[in-house]
């Protein structure tokens, strides 16, 4: 039987950390120590599902953005998913499918199915089990943007952020990691809940929640380690995720006879619980640590509504895998944030609105006729080997772009445009190996741009008018250390 597991991953971070020091001063309470990863103004689940699926098809082989000019853009994988999962519990769109705006800016073929599975964080499990389950290679996305009340704890101990496993044989690709089993319990009981429309969860007394989640976790876990044989002491790293916190993990690994120190870290210090993406994320650190080619033994543990444990075994393909963007560089390279403007960013705090004209709602059919270059970053080249951006429906070629970095030729400081988040910086960049198109600069602050400097694309929204979500491409700085 042809093994069949992880064989590539991505992970993103928001550039934006908040001080949670910052929050009791302001609110009157809450707060703590260490920071919480915050998505821009700019970013919801779907475009941070896109970034993180842009880094799992880049895989190993992409050199990133820095790479030097006149580079080729980086390649894909070699490989296509036959079916695309997407999970969060912030979806941009009811009743609309939002696996398709990642589907289509990924440039994925029609016939690779798009699918979201939504409103709970468990379904970030149930999707992952789903690319398990096909005999076809997959790719699931979760993201997540954890918001609570001000002052409250889901504020401070939540976190965004968004990641993408790769899933299929050894026909596909390297298997890394090989899943040997999963079990899975589910059970009704108030824990955490949110009402359709709220802006934040409510949580029943913790004591309560972690208790039945120790024991259901306990229980999961050991039917996991039985199916797969393999003995507590034989686990090299457990992942443990989801609705309960650390004390929860630490009770479980001591029940079911994990030894001490083999508990991965939760990233609650830097990251916060970025809900649905937070069992794919930690997974992906955990993965990133064994990354010696030594078979080790990694299990994920979810716990919520139940709990899901999945048994990995990393093989020896893992030592020459190299992420197209650690978490670990990610974790270090954040830019502060101010608590209040994380609150305008929520719509926590209502302020005075941009006093210009709101921009009109985007066209369905416009935006249909421009499908490859509005969600896939598609030029066109003409005879003479010009690139085009946006593409002339006079040239017979394509160049796509998203992947290619550039150059700021000039750029200005827009104080009057319409923007939640003023002021708006405008770019023209020149790509690498031709092509210039003037566009938005986003998780830049005003002080920090220059002409010359090196950008890459980032997929955004660019506004939200008459309930439609205008996405397009944005640069935004290369920053130093592994391209973010």
């Amino acid at each position: 039987m042809t093994s069949r597991g992880i064989l590539g991953w991505g992970a993103y971070l928001p550039a934006r950390r908040l001080d949670r020091s910052a929050i009791a001063s302001v609110a009157g309470g809450g707060g703590g120590t260490g920071t919480r990863a915050v998505a821009s103004y700019d970013e919801d689940a779907t475009t941070m599902g896109v970034a993180a699926a842009r880094l799992a098809m880049r895989g190993s082989t992409g050199a990133g953005a820095e790479a030097s000019a006149g580079a080729a853009p980086t390649p894909w994988a070699p490989w296509t998913p036959r079916t695309l999962w997407f999970a969060t519990t912030e979806p941009p769109y009811l009743d609309k499918t939002n696996a398709t705006a990642v589907h289509a800016a990924l440039r994925l073929d029609p016939a690779v199915a798009a699918y979201d599975a939504v409103g709970s964080v468990r379904s970030a499990l149930g999707a992952l089990r789903a690319a398990c389950d096909s005999a076809d290679p997959a790719l699931a996305v979760a993201a997540g943007l954890r918001t609570g009340l001000a002052g409250g704890p889901d504020e401070a101990s939540g976190g965004d952020a968004a990641a993408a496993l790769l899933v299929g044989t050894g026909e596909h690709g390297p298997v890394l990691a090989e899943l040997l089993a999963w079990a899975s319990l589910s059970e009704e009981f108030l824990d955490r809940w949110r009402i359709p429309g709220d802006p934040a969860s409510r949580r029943w007394e913790e004591r309560f929640g972690e208790g039945r989640y120790t024991a259901l976790g306990a229980e999961a876990l050991d039917a996991a380690l039985a199916q797969a044989g393999i003995a507590p002491a034989g686990v090299t790293t457990l992942v443990v995720a989801g609705s309960a916190g650390p004390r929860a993990a630490k009770a479980i690994a001591v029940k079911a006879g994990i030894p001490p120190g083999r508990l991965a870290s939760q990233l609650e210090e830097q990251v916060g619980n970025p809900g649905a993406a937070q069992a794919a994320l930690l997974l992906a650190a955990a993965l990133e640590a064994l990354s010696d080619g030594e078979e080790t033994i990694v299990v994920l543990l979810n716990l919520s509504d139940g709990a899901d444990a999945a048994v990995f075994r990393t093989t020896g393909a893992l030592a020459g895998y190299r992420p197209a963007r650690p978490v670990a560089d990610q974790l270090n390279q954040g830019l502060p944030i101010s608590y209040g403007t994380y609150l305008r960013w929520r719509g926590l705090l209502r302020a005075e609105p941009p006093r210009r004209p709101a921009p009109s709602r985007t066209s369905a059919p416009a935006a249909r006729r421009a499908l490859d270059f509005k969600f896939g970053l598609v030029g066109s080249v003409a005879p003479d080997g010009t690139v085009q951006l946006p593409p002339s429906p006079l040239d017979d070629g394509t160049r796509p772009m998203a992947e290619t970095a550039g150059t700021i030729a000039a750029f200005t400081v827009d104080r009057l445009a319409y923007s939640p988040s003023p002021p708006v910086i405008f770019a023209v960049v020149d790509f690498d190996g031709g092509g210039r198109l003037p566009v938005e600069l986003t998780d830049a602050d005003e002080a920090d741009i220059a002409v010359g400097q090196r950008v890459e694309m980032t997929f955004r929204r660019l506004f939200t008018a008459d309930g439609i979500h205008n996405y397009f491409w944005k640069a935004r700085p290369i920053r130093q250390g592994p391209a973010r």
